[in-house]
């Protein structure tokens, strides 16, 4: 079949192959993006709440769906006992928790963490400030070479230190300039 004659079909012109086929891509399309959309993220949502239904514990501070603010005091299977107030204690399914927030405790333990990060953070930074202080200050203004004493000049050469190029270069100045 040649390409002509594909669109052709198409147009509707010799084939019903095409009539089904032109309603059927945007069909699919339709299909796509709703899953990706709608469907996948909803997905993800479900998982996301019942990972946040199975962490319940004892302590937690909660919201329910009808918007009833407590603390958790016990967990069963498929119910949750949360404190209102002093006195009153409502169970609820656990499918009726809308949001969870952690306890004082571990709010309290987040926060020493993230301050001792911090400050470990901010010991690094200082460290690698010093560090490129230093290095620029090394390069702005190179050591000064030391001058030669009248002791080494009679000691043996395989006792002299090795210098680097520059500095037996202006150590050979130095020493014409002093002759």
């Amino acid at each position: 079949m040649s390409l002509v004659t594909l669109l052709n079909a198409g147009n509707g012109q010799g084939g019903g192959f095409g009539g089904i086929g032109g309603m059927l891509i945007p069909f699919l399309l339709i299909i796509v993006i709703f899953y990706f959309f709608i469907i996948r993220p909803q997905n993800k949502k479900q998982k996301e709440t019942q990972k946040m239904l199975n962490a319940l514990k004892k302590g937690d501070k909660v919201v329910t769906i009808g918007g009833i603010h407590g603390v958790v005091s016990s967990v069963k299977d498929n119910t949750v006992i949360v404190k209102v107030d002093d006195d009153a204690k409502i169970e609820f399914n656990r499918s009726a928790i809308a949001s969870v927030s952690k306890s004082d405790a571990e709010l309290a333990k987040e926060a020493a963490e993230k301050a001792e990060k911090e400050a470990a953070l901010k010991a690094l930074k200082e460290e690698k400030a010093a560090k490129k202080a230093a290095k620029k200050a090394g390069k702005a203004a190179p050591a000064p070479a030391p001058a030669p004493a009248p002791a080494a000049e009679a000691a043996p050469a395989a006792e002299t230190p090795v210098e680097s190029a520059p500095e037996a270069a202006e150590t050979e100045k130095t020493e014409t300039e002093n002759k």
